[in-house]
């Protein structure tokens, strides 16, 4: 007992204290979410004063009288409607209105059929309608591109069919309550959008633009530091922006990878949005779907070559893993760099350089390593499993190739269609910006000669790339 008594004494006691850390703690988070964000902050207070302003249907009298407990609808819609960008608002706000108003007008004509057929049977009509809506309805939001885009006035448009339908059975004043609360469902839905729209607009377009070129521009800076760090284990490249221990680097090629959804929601939000800033009418924004899965792409062609790569290190022997090894490093760190250019005129929205001199360094490189593959330069070794892994790795690095190329004619043609701006000196002489990539010539019958050059005929294939 006495120590029970103890127990609750301690308790009690360090209870001031561990209330001041969780007030503390709660303050640091809030702290750091308006710090990150500040626009989440201008969101909360955009809410606030949308309700306060759609609250006025019941504080002024005549408001009242016009439209009667129906108000409370207006109040509703802010709740639902009102999402941090524009595009979601807009899009739930054009849903929402839509089929309040479709299904309103269905639901009244169901109501209207329905009593012409006597109150007997009234009612059996109208549950047949709700039944065959409902069970039509929730089948059409299995669609996959109903489901991007419409689910949301799907489910409204079923809710309000339901609500219209159904109440007519014990009002006679159906039309009238339609009518009322269509209104009230619009007011509250357009206030929302000319708030977001006009207060501090958050446009999801402007994500989806910034979201697709950051995971191009992380991808090439995970390539160069992959080059600076050695291709070291994961476990043995841990780092932070900070230099502390603990987060590895492949976090950052994680992110890209998973960014999907992401990217997608917001391209679905982005087409609700109207032209804006630098973004018109019209703007490709399926085109940035299509550079995002191309980066995706290309972030697991990393993680491949990467394990590969440390699988051929550990177990290949020296000579065998030298025949690529500098190959492997110049290639994947001219890879990053072409990545690194491609998002940077991304991110001035203007065309990429064309020709691209890592591009094309990029592509004798790979026809070198195409060559090499051809060639017998495995005879003369007894191990054939640890020549496979290492071709295995060399096929892996033309992939990669393949799929940045991939990438900078996704940002060529989005330049293209978007109209981006030219930069001056975007045309550039290769004979200036050449950069050694090593080549491979075969010498005799068991060995292979790794080594670098410039010639006339490379100015010749990079003139002609």
């Amino acid at each position: 007992m006495r120590t029970k008594m103890e127990g609750g004494w301690l308790w009690l006691k360090g209870l001031p204290s561990r209330s001041l850390a969780n007030v503390y703690e709660i303050y640091r988070q809030t702290t750091k979410i308006a710090t990150d964000d500040p626009r989440k902050l201008i969101h909360s207070f955009k809410v606030g004063l949308t309700l306060t302003l759609v609250s006025f249907f019941y504080y002024f009298r005549p408001l009242y009288n016009s439209f009667g407990v129906s108000a409370m609808w207006a109040v509703m819609t802010v709740v639902v409607v009102f999402e941090f960008s524009v595009g979601a608002t807009l899009g739930k706000g054009l849903n929402r209105g839509l089929a309040t108003l479709v299904a309103g007008a269905l639901g009244v004509g169901a109501n209207h059929l329905a009593s012409l057929a006597g109150k007997t049977s009234e009612p059996i009509l109208i549950g047949l309608f709700v039944f065959i809506q409902a069970t039509a309805s929730t089948f059409v939001r299995f669609v996959p591109t109903v489901k991007a885009r419409y689910d949301y006035g799907m489910l409204i448009f079923i809710l309000t069919f339901s609500l219209v339908s159904i109440s007519g059975i014990r009002t006679d004043e159906i039309l009238n309550l339609a009518q009322k609360r269509l209104s009230t469902i619009l007011i509250g839905a357009s206030t929302c959008v000319i708030i977001s729209i006009c207060v501090c607009p958050v446009w999801a377009g402007e994500d989806l633009h910034n979201l697709v070129g950051r995971n191009v521009e992380k991808l090439g800076s995970f390539l160069e530091d992959l080059t600076a760090e050695n291709f070291r284990p994961p476990s043995e490249a841990a780092q932070t922006e900070n230099g502390s221990s603990g987060v590895s680097v492949m976090s950052r090629l994680n992110s890209v990878v998973d960014s999907k959804s992401s990217e997608e929601t917001l391209a679905n939000f982005a087409r609700w949005e109207p032209g804006h800033g630098r973004f018109m009418y019209r703007h490709p924004w399926k085109q940035y779907v299509k550079i995002g899965n191309l980066t995706r792409q290309c972030a697991r062609r990393v993680e491949a070559l990467l394990n590969a790569y440390l699988n051929s290190k550990t177990q290949a022997a020296e000579e065998i893993r030298g025949t690529i090894q500098e190959a492997f490093s110049g290639m994947i760190s001219e890879s990053g760099k072409a990545l690194k250019e491609v998002a940077s005129a991304m991110e001035t929205m203007s065309r990429p350089p064309s020709p691209n001199p890592h591009l094309a360094n990029l592509k004798i490189a790979s026809k070198n390593l195409k060559s090499l593959l051809k060639s017998d330069f495995w005879e003369g070794y007894s191990n054939l499993s640890q020549v496979i892994r290492v071709a295995s790795v060399a096929s892996l690095l033309i992939d990669l190739v393949v799929c940045v190329e991939k990438v900078a004619d996704g940002v060529n043609e989005l330049s293209s269609m978007a109209n981006f701006k030219c930069k001056d000196g975007n045309n550039v002489n290769f004979r200036q910006v050449l950069v050694e990539i090593p080549s491979v010539s075969h010498v005799g019958n068991d060995e292979v000669k790794v080594e670098g050059r410039l010639s006339t005929e490379v100015d010749r294939q990079i003139l002609n790339a």
